[in-house]
Formats: C-alpha cells, structure tokens, sequence
C-alpha cells in the first residue's frame, strides 16, 4: 500500500459529485481503516468494505476507531466525518470541498452582504419550505412570526396523524434524554438534517457561518438549509417511529431518516436548491458553478480576472 504521500490528489473530475452520493452511514464500535480507495469497518463480524466517493456523510458512533489512512482518504474524498455520541446532540465534521470553484462562497458573500439582497433570500427559503404562500412584502420579523406558526401547526397535525399526544418541543442541548421519546425522536431527526446539510455546505464550498436567516452562529447557513427540509422530511419521519414504539427511538429514527433521504434523492435537490438561492438562473450548471474547473486566477480592476501563474511586471506600469 502506498502511503499517504506517494498518492495524487484526486482531480475534480475523478469524484462523485454530491447529488450522487449516499446521503449517510452510520457505523459504531469498529475500526475504520483503508484499502485502496475504500473504507473498511471491521467489527466482530468481519470486513465491509465501503467506497470513499459514495459517502455523503459518514456517522461515527461509541466505540468507533479511526486509522490515518482512513481520514486522509475521507478527506481526499469529499467525504464529511460525524462524530456523534449515543446522546447524539453533538457532533463534529471534517473533509474538503468538492467544489473546487469560488463561483458559490463569492456568491453566497455578496448576498450575504447586503441588507436587501439577506431579505430576498430569507422570503426564497421561506416560499420554499411553505409553497403557496407570498412572503415578498414582509419583514424579518413578520417571516419569523408566520414560520413559527407554520411548525407549531406542523407538529400538531402530525401528532394527530400517528396518535400521539404532542406537549411541546422539548429539547435541552446535550441532554438527549431530557424530552420524552416523541422529543427524542424529533432531535434525533434534526441532528441528520443537520449532518446532511453540513456536508452538503461544505461539499460545494460554501460558507457555513454566513447565514440568511440564522446569525451568530459557526452553523448559520447549515441551520438555514436543513430548515428546508426538516417539516417535509424529519417531522414526518420522528413522529411515524415514535408511534411504533418508544424503544430505542434515536436508532430507528435515524435509520428511518437516512432510508427516507435516499428515497427522495435529497442530496441532489439540497445541491440544486443551494445554487438556486445563491446565483443567478443563468449562472446554475455552468462548469464553475459544478465545480469541474480547477483554476486559480488573478483580480485586476474593474472586475477584470487574469489567469495566473504568470508574470505581469512587464504590462503593469509602475
């Protein structure tokens, strides 16, 4: 096996783009290794052997060992890394761009930027998530007002479809078992949203801590897309589980997430749904956008680019 610094970087071109991916594994109490371009879990009944460029996201629960050759490949794959607790209300993620253009991160900071520009995309993600409604007139305030209503209103109606009685959202950060297994469940989904769309980010080069409707946060605009889809997707899911049963409901709710993301082809709508918020219909599915361009180029004035690795002393005047 080669080691880490005898392998070539993999090109844009050579990995599997993020709407093609898994949307995530979770794995526990294994030691993640590397045999050419596949990551395997070993555990006491045997050896998966698992393909680098198909993870979106990668869980890693109790008991999970790591070895350097895994994380170097997981990173050279675009792959994020989770490392999630049997509480499961933290996490931490690693791995690197897809996105090998700025064409995003330069967008998504111009909108982010400007007072006017942050409204139009808050009212987007808003006519998102509750089609059929107009939010083009109101104010920051107003949007928060009306989707705080929208979830609470969620929530009660999904209740009333599994049975269940539903008390309120009750959630203590870094205390899983503080609500009772309806409120596990609902966490329990929201952290995958979170995982997928964290990944999804920063697979496409995006600014996690620019967001348009969260602030002040490192997570900001992760919060923001996993958002879009947590009353569609999460909510449906959490309830439908904890109605099964309240055993082991942050396990099955996870799987139940994870089978349901897949089903509906997540990742690829997250991708399409992050450049239509940030650039412009004409610039959607140009080569920077998918980021198949790995280029380095120089700003001049006026907003002129000069490609770089070039020398311009002699047509620069002094």
């Amino acid at each position: 096996m080669a080691t880490v610094g005898q392998r070539g970087q993999s090109s844009p071109r050579e990995l599997t783009r993020m709407g093609d991916r898994i949307s995530f594994i979770y794995l526990e109490r294994c030691v993640l290794h590397r045999e050419d371009n596949a990551i395997t879990a070993e555990d006491a009944h045997g050896v998966t052997h698992i393909p680098a460029a198909t993870i979106g996201t990668l869980l890693l629960g109790p008991g999970v060992r790591v070895t350097h050759q895994a994380m170097s490949l997981l990173g050279d794959s675009g792959a994020g890394v989770v490392w999630v607790g049997e509480q499961g209300v933290r996490f931490y993620s690693g791995g690197r761009s897809l996105n090998r253009s700025s064409s995003l991160v330069e967008a998504q900071a111009t909108k982010w930027a400007n007072r006017r520009t942050r409204l139009e995309v808050a009212r987007e993600m808003y006519r998102m998530r509750f089609p059929g409604e107009d939010p083009s007139a109101l104010s920051r305030h107003e949007l928060l007002g009306r989707e705080g209503r929208r979830v609470k209103e969620r929530y009660r109606r999904e209740a009333e479809r599994v049975g269940l009685e539903w008390h309120g959202r009750v959630y203590v950060p870094g205390d899983f078992s503080s609500g009772d297994p309806l409120n596990q469940a609902v966490t329990a989904a929201a952290q995958c949203m979170y995982g997928v769309a964290q990944t999804t980010v920063a697979a496409l080069g995006c600014s996690p801590g620019l967001g348009f409707i969260h602030s002040g946060h490192e997570l900001a605009f992760v919060l923001d897309i996993a958002d879009l889809y947590k009353t569609e997707i999460a909510l449906p899911v959490a309830f439908e589980v904890a109605a099964h049963s309240p055993d082991d409901v942050g396990s099955r709710t996870r799987r139940a997430v994870r089978d349901s993301i897949n089903k509906v082809g997540l990742l690829k709508r997250c991708v399409e749904d992050i450049k239509h918020l940030l650039l412009s219909d004409g610039a959607v599915g140009s080569p920077e956008s998918d980021g198949d361009i790995d280029r380095v180029l120089l700003q001049s004035d006026r907003g002129i680019e000069l490609e770089s690795g070039r020398n311009y002393a002699d047509e620069v005047p002094w």
